[in-house]
C-alpha cells in the first residue's frame, strides 16, 4: 500500500473519531482536572462552603463578598508547602489567588474557609 493511501486512511479514521467524540461529549460538563492543584480546587468547589467567624466578620464588614470568594477558586493555585495534607479527618490547603490567600479546611462533605489574607 502506498504511503499516501496510509495517510488518507489514518486521517479519515482520526476525523471520524473526532466527530464521535464531539457528538458524545457535547452538552456534558466534562473537564480535565489532571494536576494536583486542579483536583483539589475542584474537590473544594463541589462541596458546601462554610466560613469561620473571622471570615464571616470580613464578609459582614464588606471587606470582601461571597461572589469574590467563589471567583478566587477559578484562577487560584494551591501552595502545598504551606498546606497540611497529612491531617486526619480534614486536610487544610492554602489557596493562593491574585489578591487573596485562603486557608481552607477540606473535610469529607464540607469545606470551611478558616482564614482570609488580603495581600
Amino acid at each position: 500500500m502506498k504511503l499516501a493511501y496510509r495517510f488518507v486512511f489514518y486521517f479519515g479514521g482520526f476525523s471520524i473519531g473526532l466527530l464521535f467524540l464531539m457528538f458524545f461529549l457535547s452538552g456534558k460538563k466534562t473537564s480535565c482536572a489532571y494536576g494536583p492543584d486542579a483536583r483539589v480546587l475542584k474537590n473544594i468547589q463541589i462541596k458546601s462552603i462554610k466560613y469561620s467567624e473571622s471570615v464571616q466578620n470580613q464578609l459582614n464588614n464588606s471587606v470582601i463578598d461571597t461572589l469574590t470568594l467563589n471567583s478566587i477558586f477559578k484562577g487560584a493555585d494551591i501552595n502545598f508547602s504551606k498546606s497540611d495534607t497529612k491531617s486526619v479527618p480534614c486536610k487544610t490547603y492554602r489557596v493562593v489567588g491574585d489578591l487573596y490567600e485562603l486557608d481552607v479546611e477540606n473535610c469529607e462533605r464540607i469545606a470551611t474557609i478558616k482564614n482570609l489574607i488580603i495581600r
